[in-house]
């Protein structure tokens, strides 16, 4: 509830009396201020206008309410053993698995001994059952109420995050469990980035007081009270739950966004934990599983994890190719397999949408090759230096993409990516002399780029609006205000738009018969979607599949990011989440030809393969 100042005024004032003997922190008291005529001695106080519950709620795009802070009811366990779990069940309306799980998810590590303090949440009315028949039932239970920061969804946990003074014992149990890779887990999301505005400010008074407690004026300006700021987020909760059931416990992220506005439809992280274990007062054996699994939940993926695209990144070299006219849409390749293998068996590729449709690891091997190797002058032999300048103007063009720097999101920490330089690899090839072949891996996105999944969405984004892109974001509005005004700003690659329009086709071929990704295709509902597969070798164990495209092709409303960990193909295993997360979106149901595949797709999530 929004509390007028004029209101807590009156109220503050009404209790001055009962303050004028005694001070505390938020109550200072001065020496006494003498009033010249009277001779009266009056005490300085410092009184805050407020109540704990000032601080703002997070919303989705759509206003529902994701979090706020409520009253909260925890039940607090006898330290000493015996407890009666049985009548403990009885008493809340619990089964004994329920009871035995509860008090296990409590305690910090399996088989913690018995004495270390258990406190459970309860709802409003197991809470008033304890109230009513806990000293009969099971004698020295007690009931605790506190205002903390209440979760409505089981979504979304990297985007909402957690407020800092709540987290106090998950900071204590990752500094334990993980030391050096703590701070790499921390992530406190909008309710970190965005503290300050979430918490408003206390009023102050400033009244003298006489040895009665009456007020003669104040001795310094009284402060207005303000009420936290709400965040109303650009998340659709409902879309980003559905996208977590697609991801579920497998490793990888999934990132949608408007290509319009950079608005965040829907941020995964997975494998996908509840936005309250972090928290929570009885989740501290949940938390310890998160800290101490393989898989790192705890890792703020899209934004932290910054892996080879594989290819995908095709797309930006065949712009920045096209840019430097290095090649032309009509260029024609060999799938000359003694550059570079290639897995698909396809026809040859005649031009730069086949290139794309096709995903020709041969031909955009060549794409590279006439960009770093070409002479602007004919006459002139290729040189170490005319390697050294394209590769860095080649780079130059990929930077504008918001690649090989933090894009700014509003998230507390993100990960830069990278893109090598003409130095990086004198240093790293130990001769200024190494060649193109030395370097061929960058033409299908492996090697030394490292790009965040935040980067691979808005990359997306950028060539559904041809060349252009605003930061990506997930607050839209803060109180009745818009989001912050960096996020207004739109920004334009070094790329004519007439180069990313050359894209489309390619993109769109891919999605249709014969295509890298034709299996998920949209087409039997009326949707054209514009994608590119990646699948992305890994010499520690099974290739990560990836995936971006954006829908309707002309006309983009989303654009999607997803990679997945050791998942094969991109075109079999990301393709398929991404175009079932436009489907949601556009439509808002998925239709019965792909039921049996969701249900797959959903299955797979669950059980983490």
């Amino acid at each position: 509830m929004r509390t007028a100042f004029t209101f807590w005024r009156t109220i503050a004032l009404t209790l001055l009396a009962g303050l004028a003997a005694c001070s505390s922190p938020e109550q200072p008291t001065s020496a006494p201020t003498q009033d010249p005529n009277t001779r009266e001695e009056y005490t300085r106080r410092r009184v805050v206008v407020a109540d704990s519950l000032i601080r703002g709620r997070i919303l989705d795009r759509h206003d529902s309410v994701l979090v706020d802070t409520r009253l909260q009811y925890l039940l607090k366990l006898p330290i000493r053993p015996p407890l009666d779990t049985l009548a403990l069940g009885q008493l809340l309306g619990w089964d004994s698995t329920t009871v035995r799980r509860r008090i296990a998810e409590a305690l910090p590590y399996p088989g913690a001994r018995p004495g270390y303090p258990v406190q459970l949440r309860l709802t409003k009315a197991e809470a008033e059952r304890v109230r009513r028949d806990s000293s009969a039932t099971v004698p020295r239970l007690t009931l605790l109420e506190r205002h903390r920061r209440t979760y409505t969804t089981n979504a979304a946990a990297p985007v909402l995050g957690y407020l800092g003074a709540e987290a106090q014992a998950f900071y204590r149990q990752a500094q334990r469990y993980r030391r050096g890779r703590f701070y790499r887990l921390r992530n406190g999301g909008v309710e970190a980035y965005y503290n300050g505005l979430l918490t408003g400010h206390h009023g102050y008074l400033h009244p003298l007081l006489d040895k009665q407690g009456r007020q003669h004026g104040t001795w310094a300006k009284d402060t207005t009270f303000q009420q936290g700021q709400d965040l109303h987020l650009t998340i659709d909760v409902k879309l980003q739950a559905y996208a977590e059931k697609l991801l579920g416990n497998r490793k990888g992220y999934l990132v949608a966004l408007n290509p319009k506005t950079g608005e965040i439809l829907a941020y995964v992280s997975a494998p996908v934990y509840h936005p309250a274990t972090i928290t929570a007062p009885d989740q501290a054996g949940v938390r310890a599983e998160l800290l101490e699994h393989e898989n790192m939940p705890l890792l703020n993926r899209p934004a932290m994890l910054a892996n080879p695209p594989g290819s995908v990144f095709k797309l930006v070299n065949a712009a920045v190719a096209l840019q430097m006219q290095a090649i032309t849409p009509a260029s024609a390749f060999r799938c000359d397999q003694s550059l570079v293998s290639c897995v698909h068996r396809h026809k040859p590729a005649t031009s730069l949408t086949a290139g794309l449709k096709y995903s020709c690891n041969p031909y955009f091997y060549q794409v590279m090759q006439s960009l770093i190797d070409c002479v602007p002058d004919s006459l002139v032999q290729d040189t170490v230096a005319a390697r050294h300048a394209n590769l860095a103007q080649w780079r130059r063009y990929v930077r504008s993409f918001g690649l090989d720097s933090v894009l700014g999101v509003d998230l507390p920490r993100e990960a830069p990516g990278f893109l090598p330089t003409p130095a990086y690899y004198d240093k790293a090839r130990r001769t200024s002399r190494w060649t193109y072949r030395s370097i061929y891996s960058l033409s299908i996105g492996q090697g030394e780029i490292n790009l965040t999944g935040l980067q691979m969405a808005n990359m997306a984004a950028i060539i559904a609006n041809r060349g252009w892109y605003y930061r990506p974001h997930l607050v839209r509005s803060v109180g009745d205000n818009g989001p912050l005004p960096r996020f207004l700003e739109k920004r334009r690659t070094l790329i004519d738009s007439a180069h990313f329009a050359a894209l489309v086709p390619g993109m769109v071929a891919v999605m249709q018969r014969g295509g890298t990704a034709d299996a998920s295709s949209l087409a039997d509902v009326g949707i054209t979607v514009a994608g590119k597969t990646g699948t992305v070798e890994n010499d520690e164990g099974d290739d990560h599949a990836a995936f971006v495209g954006f829908a309707p092709a002309n006309n983009p409303r989303i654009a999607v990011a997803v990679y997945l960990e050791n998942a094969g193909f991109g075109a079999t295993a990301a393709a398929p989440c991404a175009v079932m997360v436009m489907e949601k979106y556009l439509r808002g149901s998925i239709a019965p030809k792909r039921k049996r595949w969701e249900k797959r797709i959903q299955s797979r999530a669950k059980s983490g393969y």
